[in-house]
């Protein structure tokens, strides 16, 4: 594994793994501060960019498959392309739950006027 690579998973996971420990500190009553508000609203954007980046490679190669094999027999291009078809709404549902899930915990956010009264 390349070095860019190996950082770059580092740091999403550190940076995904804030809200989650924000969200942690909240339910436990340690505090209300602006890491909280922080680390939920880069949690929630960086999640949904992860998810689509990777139902983009995912999607590309699938269409990248079908055109492939419809090409080596065209005869068999309907069928390619239903199954290709489902397997890219199927595809498509993983960002669908990321972004539930970061619309999820952005409801959790304080009102942010609130959060700067207490950190002024």
């Amino acid at each position: 594994m390349s070095k860019k690579r190996l950082v770059g998973l580092f740091t999403i996971a550190i940076v995904l793994g804030m809200a989650s420990m924000a969200l942690a500190a909240e339910g436990s009553g340690q505090g209300s501060g602006f890491g909280i508000f922080l680390g939920i609203a880069l949690g929630c954007g960086f999640a949904i960019g992860a998810a689509a980046l990777g139902t983009g490679i995912g999607m590309g190669n699938a269409v990248n498959g079908a055109l492939q094999g419809t090409a080596r027999n065209p005869e068999a291009g309907g069928k390619i392309m239903t199954t290709m078809i489902i397997g890219l709404a199927l595809i498509e549902s993983l960002c669908i739950y990321a972004l539930v899930i970061a619309f999820m915990l952005l409801f959790k956010l304080p009102e942010l006027n609130v959060i700067l009264e207490k950190v002024l």
